[in-house]
C-alpha cells in the first residue's frame, strides 16, 4: 500500500509537530525532510508541495508556535484592571508554554532566529509582545505604574520575570526546595507586579 497523497491540514500538523520536535531536540541542521516524510507516512514531494522546502518548513514551525502562543494569551482578555491583566497575561504565559513546550523552544531557543524566518512572519511573532505592553501602558497612564522607566522597559522586565521562570520549568531546573512550580509562578509574577505598583507611589525610586 502506497503513502497517503492527500495533502491535508492533519499531515500538515504532522510534519509541524514531528519537526518541531527535533528542531528542539537535535537542532536544526539535524532537520531532514525524508526523515521527517519517513515518519509522517507521505513523500518527500508531500513536503515540498506544502513548505516549498526546509527554508519554508522553519518558518511554518515558527509561525505556528507563535500563532498558537498568541491565541492562548488572548485568552487572558482585557479589562479596566490592566494590573490584573497583567497578571492574568503571566499566568496565560506559563499556560501556553506548559501546553507546548516544542513550541515555546522553537519560539524563545537557539535553534531559530526571527532573522532566519521571513520577515513577516518575525514581525507576527514580535507581535505576541504587544499585549503586554498594552497592559503596561494603560497601568501608567491609570497612575498604577511610574511614567518612568518607559513602558518598554517595564514590559521587558515583566516578560523576562515569567520567561526566567518558565524556562526552569520546562528544563526540569526549579530547585526542589522552591515548592509547588504553579504556586511559585503565581507568587512571583503577582509579587512583580506589586513592586511597580509600588513604584508609582514613590517618584525617588
Amino acid at each position: 500500500m502506497g503513502r497517503p497523497r492527500l495533502h491535508d491540514e492533519a499531515l500538515r500538523d504532522r510534519l509541524l509537530s514531528s519537526a518541531a520536535a527535533t528542531v528542539t531536540s537535535t537542532g536544526v541542521r539535524s532537520l531532514s525532510l525524508r526523515a521527517l516524510a519517513t515518519q509522517a507516512r507521505t513523500s518527500t514531494a508531500a513536503v515540498y508541495s506544502l513548505f516549498g522546502g526546509k527554508p519554508g518548513l522553519v518558518t511554518a514551525v515558527y509561525q505556528r508556535a507563535f500563532t498558537r502562543f498568541g491565541e492562548q494569551l488572548a485568552l487572558a482578555g482585557v479589562s479596566d484592571d490592566p494590573v490584573e491583566d497583567i497578571v492574568r497575561l503571566g499566568l496565560a504565559y506559563r499556560d501556553g508554554a506548559l501546553a507546548d513546550p516544542n513550541g515555546y523552544l522553537i519560539m524563545f531557543g537557539d535553534e531559530v532566529r526571527p532573522s532566519e524566518v521571513e520577515p513577516e512572519v518575525a514581525r507576527a511573532g514580535a507581535s505576541t509582545f504587544e499585549p503586554l505592553l498594552d497592559a503596561v501602558r494603560r497601568a501608567v497612564r491609570a497612575g498604577a505604574f511610574p511614567a518612568s522607566p518607559p513602558p518598554e522597559s517595564i514590559a521587558t522586565a515583566l516578560w523576562a520575570n515569567v520567561h526566567g521562570l518558565v524556562s526552569l520549568e520546562l528544563g526540569d531546573m526549579m530547585p526542589p526546595s522552591a515548592g509547588d512550580a504553579a504556586g511559585l509562578f503565581v507568587t512571583a509574577v503577582r509579587a512583580n507586579v506589586a513592586g511597580w505598583v509600588a513604584m508609582a507611589g514613590r517618584p525617588d525610586r
